[in-house]
C-alpha cells in the first residue's frame, strides 16, 4: 500500500522532476511509542498494554485537543484577573501599597532600572500571552489536520517548552521578598491575589503544552486518509 506525507519543498521540487517521493511513518510501518516509558513496539495494536510498564499504546495522545483546549480556556480566563489584582501587597508607615504585574513594571521603569523592568515585562507579560496564542495557533490547525507550515510549528513547539520555565519569575520575586522583608511595625510585604493567578496561568498553560501531542503538526488530511498501519503479526516485538 502507497503511503505519502505532506508535499514539502523538497519532495514537491522531486515531484517536478518526475521522481515522487513517498515519506513511510513509523505509524504506516506499524511502531507505537509508549507515552510513559518511551519504548517503541512494532506490530503493537491500539490500546494493547506496553511489555513494559504496563501502559496502554496510543498512536497519539488520548484525547490531546479536548485537554489542551480544557487548560486553554482556563488560563485565558485567569489571565485577566492575574494582570488586573494586585501580585505584591506592600505595608508600611506611610501606608499600604497595591501593585499589579504591569505596575511594577511601570515602577522599576520610572525608577531607572529599565533592564529589569525588560525583564519582568518579558517573562511576567509577554511569555504567557506568547505560550497562549502560540497553543491556540497550534491547537486549531492540529484540530484542521492543516499542513500550513508544519516544520515551523513544530519549531514553535519545542521553542514554547524551552522558555515556559521562565514564565515563574514575578511568583519567585514575590516569594523571595515576602521571605525578606518582614520588618514588624516598619515594613512587610505579602502575596496578593493575583499572584496566584498568575501562578495558575502558568500552571495551566504548562499542563496545556504537556496535553497537546506534537505529532500531530503532522497529521495532514492526505497522511490520515493514506497513512494505515501494515498488518500486525501475532505479538509485539520490542525495537531497541
Amino acid at each position: 500500500m502507497s503511503r505519502r506525507a505532506a508535499p514539502t519543498a523538497d519532495s514537491t521540487a522531486a515531484e517536478g522532476e518526475g521522481t515522487p517521493v513517498a515519506i513511510r511513518t513509523a505509524a504506516g510501518l506499524g511502531l507505537l511509542s509508549c507515552h510513559h516509558c518511551g519504548t517503541v513496539w512494532r506490530d503493537a495494536a491500539e490500546g494493547e498494554p506496553c511489555g513494559r510498564c504496563g501502559t496502554h499504546l496510543h498512536r497519539r495522545k488520548p484525547q490531546s485537543i479536548q485537554r489542551t483546549w480544557a487548560y486553554l480556556i482556563a488560563a485565558c480566563i485567569m489571565y485577566v484577573p492575574a494582570n488586573l489584582l494586585p501580585v505584591m501587597i506592600t505595608k508600611s508607615l506611610l501606608g499600604s501599597q497595591y501593585d499589579t504585574i504591569l505596575s511594577g513594571v511601570i515602577y522599576f521603569w520610572v525608577s531607572g532600572a529599565y533592564g529589569l523592568a525588560a525583564i519582568i515585562f518579558i517573562a511576567s507579560f509577554l511569555v504567557p500571552l506568547f505560550k497562549l496564542t502560540s497553543l491556540i495557533l497550534l491547537a486549531v490547525l492540529a484540530q484542521r489536520h492543516s499542513d500550513w507550515r508544519q516544520p515551523e510549528r513544530a519549531k514553535l513547539y519545542q521553542a514554547l517548552e524551552v522558555i515556559g520555565r521562565w514564565s515563574m519569575l514575578d511568583v519567585f520575586v514575590v516569594s523571595l521578598l515576602a521571605g525578606l522583608v518582614r520588618i514588624q511595625g516598619f515594613a512587610e510585604i505579602t502575596a496578593g491575589v493575583g499572584i496566584a493567578a498568575f501562578g495558575a496561568v502558568v500552571v495551566l498553560t504548562m499542563l496545556a503544552s504537556l496535553s497537546f501531542d506534537a505529532r500531530l503538526t503532522w497529521d495532514s488530511k492526505d497522511v490520515m486518509e493514506d497513512e494505515e498501519p501494515e498488518p500486525r503479526m501475532a505479538s509485539k516485538e520490542r525495537v531497541v
